[in-house]
C-alpha cells in the first residue's frame, strides 16, 4: 500500500511538472514585436503617444491636453475628424491613469474611438468607467528666484533678509 501511494505521488508531480512546460510553451513568443505594432497602427487614423505630466505626443510635437483637444476641435471644423484614435506609449512615458481621462473627455467631446495598448491587447476606453477628466494646460513647476524670499510684499522685512537680496 506504501508503494502505491508513492508511485501515486511520482506520476502526480510529473503530471504537474508537464502540463507546466505545456502552458510556459503556450506563452513564449506571445509579446507583440514593433513590426506587429506598426501594422495595428495604420489601422487607426490617428496615433498619439502618451508623454510625461499628462501631456501628449503628435507628429513629434509635445502637447498639453487642451492643445491635443484644440487639434481635435480644428479637424472637426474643417470635417477631417478621426474616427479611431489609437493611444500607445512613448519612450519617455508609459500610459497613465490621467492620459487615459483626458482620452475619455476627448471621447465625449468629439465622438471619437480612443483604443490604447493594454499589456499586448487593445482596449477600448469607455468615458464613463475611466471618469473623464476636464482638460488642463501644463504648467511646469515654478522655481523660486533670490528676489522672492521675502515675506512681505513691501520688500523684505529685515537687515539680514536684505542682505539676502544683495542690498545694504
Amino acid at each position: 500500500m506504501t508503494r502505491f501511494s508513492t508511485l501515486l505521488s511520482r506520476a502526480t508531480a510529473a503530471l504537474m511538472l508537464g502540463s507546466l512546460l505545456a502552458l510556459a510553451g503556450c506563452h513564449r513568443g506571445s509579446t507583440k514585436s514593433p513590426a506587429d505594432m506598426a501594422k495595428v497602427e495604420k489601422k487607426f487614423d490617428v496615433t498619439v503617444e502618451a508623454y510625461k505630466s499628462g501631456q501628449f505626443m503628435l507628429d513629434g510635437a509635445v502637447l498639453s491636453s487642451i492643445d491635443l483637444g484644440s487639434h481635435f476641435a480644428y479637424e472637426k471644423d474643417i470635417g477631417k475628424l478621426p474616427k479611431t484614435v489609437l493611444l500607445v506609449r512613448s519612450d519617455d512615458s508609459k500610459i497613465r491613469k490621467q492620459h487615459l481621462q483626458y482620452m475619455a473627455r476627448m471621447v465625449l467631446d468629439y465622438g471619437f474611438a480612443v483604443y490604447y495598448d493594454d499589456g499586448g491587447t487593445l482596449k477600448k476606453i469607455n468615458p464613463v468607467e475611466t471618469k473623464a477628466r476636464a482638460l488642463q494646460e501644463y504648467h511646469a513647476p515654478v522655481k523660486q528666484d533670490d528676489g522672492q524670499k521675502c515675506k512681505s510684499a513691501a520688500g523684505c522685512d529685515s537687515v539680514e533678509q536684505a542682505g539676502q537680496r544683495g542690498g545694504y
